[in-house]
């Protein structure tokens, strides 16, 4: 077992990424305040202690998804549009297989909290302003692009990552992820589409 965090910020960041792994693991319903400190290894009554209700206890499984999600996508970290198309084809291919694979259980997790947010107006909320990084990250990324709907083709990009995140974590291709190279065929031939150009080989 790894030491004890030392400092609130640390006791809230084990019990946000417990909660995270609780989600994919065992969904909403595992989800609890003493399945937490169970899991963390943390006396009981530790989660309560820094969420005091179940709201509390999603709004810190929120923003913390935010936080690795915005650090496993790194779309800040893209190369410029500039430098070409096929260099942005493949770093984008490679986040998306990431999310696919590696990071796999975060993406349950995020499901699990979308579901919910339909339930909770106020969870709603801190869901909507955690997703409003990516869309503005994205948006930003198909202007510099060249898109001449921006907004528009943002969501087609984000509808996209979406279904096949969903069809290749929990749906029927759960067992067959796509490759790398299928990836990125598949965003050659989007965002070429949305250019009116040619997709990269």
């Amino acid at each position: 077992m790894s030491e004890r965090p030392t400092t609130p910020a640390a006791r809230a960041g084990l019990v946000a990424d417990t909660a995270l792994a609780l989600l994919a693991e065992r969904g909403m319903r595992g989800l609890t305040h003493r399945a937490v400190d169970d899991a963390a290894g943390l006396p009981q009554g530790s989660t309560s202690n820094v969420a005091r209700t179940r709201q509390a206890l999603l709004e810190l499984a929120v923003r913390r998804l935010a936080d690795r999600e915005e650090r496993v996508l790194a779309l800040q970290d893209l190369p410029a549009p500039r430098e070409g198309t096929d260099a942005l084809l493949d770093a984008l291919a490679l986040t998306v297989h990431r999310a696919l694979t590696q990071n796999r259980d975060l993406t349950l997790a995020r499901y699990e909290l979308a579901l919910e947010a339909t339930r909770r107006p106020e969870l709603r909320a801190h869901f909507d302003t955690a997703g409003a990084r990516f869309r503005a990250h994205l948006t930003a990324l198909v202007t510099a692009l060249g898109s001449p709907s921006p907004d528009r083709h943002a969501l087609t990009l984000t509808a996209w990552a979406d279904g096949l995140l969903l069809s290749c974590v929990a749906g029927s291709y759960h067992a067959e992820p796509p490759t790398i190279p299928g990836i990125r065929a598949d965003l050659g031939e989007i965002i070429g589409g949305m250019l009116g150009t040619r997709s990269a080989e």
